[in-house]
């Protein structure tokens, strides 16, 4: 083997003790920086004491000076072995400057009266953002109607199931089926909402509100009622999101081999009892994965309600990012907002946890 050959192997570094002593203390010592001006930074911005910061910069100035000596000291302490860890640890500090910093941020706003009309600025307020949220009928009015049109999830599938077997099936023009079907998860659902609800079921010229009123509905308001509203947001978003679960649906039943409904078959099982033993058995992982995204696209359905109704009539149709998004906008109120957006992001960790356990438990192969 010649010398061009040889793989390099990483052996342990002879570093003494007083480099790692160097490298720990730059650590900790930018770390004791960090706290220190964020600590500064939060007193004044509570309006304890006066430090003469203008921003958050030197708090930024600060990390970014600690995640220097972090990769530093790596190098310092680990020799060889660090220099692989700065491969992934500034990505890493990235990632977390660019969401648990943030984070931080809207927990301090949560918990502050600011109203973007005031000319008070910013002011701690406590827990009266939650007092406020817990006596607010109209943000539990936006869960109870998320409940609802997370369920609708379930007739989604139903229908999504339908069609994968039917493009599944040998049919005529199935290539052109599956396009077409396609379709409506290519559309924007502002532009859905604008080409159905604001064109196609407007009361007065409306196609779909003139044929109501040719089979004998006199006054076809599809947004009048706060039942009728709630169902015509429920059937937009669900005419634009099927396709998705219907292709990962149509995915999965491409992928059963034809030799295990052919053998069920021959043992003299009926399509009912082949269907159900076999290929909505198969289909179990696909289903829970298809059925997991779906509850988390629902979770953020905002704009079919807002470019539609605006959350009316009476708040029958807002959901809670809707309701959230009209705090921001129509009342400027960011501290009351940011408080309900935190609200619904546990309350969306803990739903999609209990989920994920739950699908899991079904999803496991049967033995």
């Amino acid at each position: 083997m010649s010398q061009g050959d040889l793989l390099h192997v990483v052996t342990a570094d002879d570093i003494s003790d007083r480099r790692k002593a160097f490298g720990r203390a730059i650590v900790w010592g930018s770390a004791l920086i960090v706290a220190l001006v964020a600590a500064a930074q939060t007193a004044q911005q509570m309006g304890y004491a006066q430090f003469g910061f203008e921003t958050w910069r030197p708090t930024l100035y600060a990390y970014i000076l600690w995640a220097i000596c972090l990769c530093w000291s790596q190098v310092l302490i680990r020799g060889e072995q660090g220099k692989r860890t700065l491969f992934v640890l500034p990505a890493a500090l990235f990632v977390i400057s660019l969401t648990v910093f943030p984070l931080l941020f809207g927990l301090v706003i949560a918990f502050s009266n600011w109203n973007l009309s005031s000319p008070l600025g910013r002011q701690f307020n406590g827990l009266d953002n939650i007092r406020q949220m817990w006596a607010d009928p109209f943000y539990w009015n936006a869960l109870t109607n998320m409940v609802l049109y997370s369920l609708a999830i379930l007739v989604e599938y139903a229908v999504a199931f339908g069609l994968a077997l039917l493009l599944n099936a040998e049919i005529r023009a199935r290539k052109f089926f599956r396009v077409a079907f396609l379709l409506p998860l290519m559309l924007s659902p502002v532009a859905v909402s604008w080409m159905i609800g604001k064109s196609m079921l407007e009361i007065r010229f409306g196609p779909i509100a003139r044929f109501a009123r040719w089979v004998g509905w006199e006054n076809p308001s599809f947004f009048g009622s706060p039942e009728i509203a709630r169902l015509t947001i429920m059937l937009l978003d669900a005419w634009t999101f099927i396709p998705f679960m219907m292709i990962m649906i149509l995915a999965g039943l491409q992928a059963i081999p034809k030799e295990l409904t052919e053998a069920a078959r021959v043992d003299g099982a009926g399509p009912w009892k082949t269907f159900w033993e076999v290929t909505l058995t198969l289909m179990l992982p696909v289903s829970i994965t298809a059925i997991l995204i779906r509850i988390i696209f629902k979770l953020k359905l905002a704009d079919i309600v807002i470019n539609l109704t605006a959350g009316g009539p009476g708040g029958a149709t807002d959901t809670v990012t809707s309701f959230i998004f009209r705090e921001y906008r129509d009342r400027s109120n960011v501290g009351y907002g940011t408080l309900l957006a935190m609200v619904y992001l546990v309350i969306i960790i803990i739903a999609m946890t209990i989920l994920m356990k739950i699908a899991d438990r079904f999803a496991r192969p049967r033995t």
